[in-house]
């Protein structure tokens, strides 16, 4: 089992997690490729929405990698992004700011944003538990 971070605006993850499926890198195949059933995926979002510059930074969605393979989608004639279905869990959105100092996959704590560059990339388990530990909405307690 493999723990990943995909990049992109608030609006474009609720799209996806509405949808049951993970667009990575303006739809590259390569990224989701990587990825397994059973792997999890977080994402970060750095902002609320692809065409605009007001800031998120927040982590937005989680889920698990699902059963079948990478597929492409036409959006319309002139793009065609590939997708992976994605079981999506019931999450709260958290706030990078507070994590920072403990996620080990940023290195340099002073630009901690370029970890994201890329739009996807593989976390440690114990920061993936780190985030998910925040992220996950508990079921609720069953009736005695």
């Amino acid at each position: 089992m493999r723990y990943w971070i995909g990049v992109a605006s608030r609006d474009h993850v609720a799209r996806g997690v509405a949808g049951g499926f993970c667009q990575l890198c303006h739809g590259k195949a390569q990224p989701l490729q990587r990825m397994s059933a059973g792997d999890w995926i977080i994402y970060y979002s750095p902002k609320e929405c692809f065409e605009d510059t007001v800031t998120c930074q927040r982590f937005t969605a989680i889920g698990e990698v699902d059963t079948g393979d990478v597929y492409a989608h036409a959006i319309s004639h002139w793009f065609v992004p590939h997708r992976r279905n994605i079981i999506f869990h019931d999450a709260h959105e958290v706030d990078i700011r507070p994590l920072i100092a403990q996620l080990g996959f940023i290195r340099d704590k002073s630009r901690w944003g370029y970890a994201f560059r890329f739009g996807h990339l593989e976390i440690s388990r114990e920061d993936f538990e780190l985030i998910s530990s925040r992220m996950l909405v508990e079921a609720p307690a069953e009736a005695a």
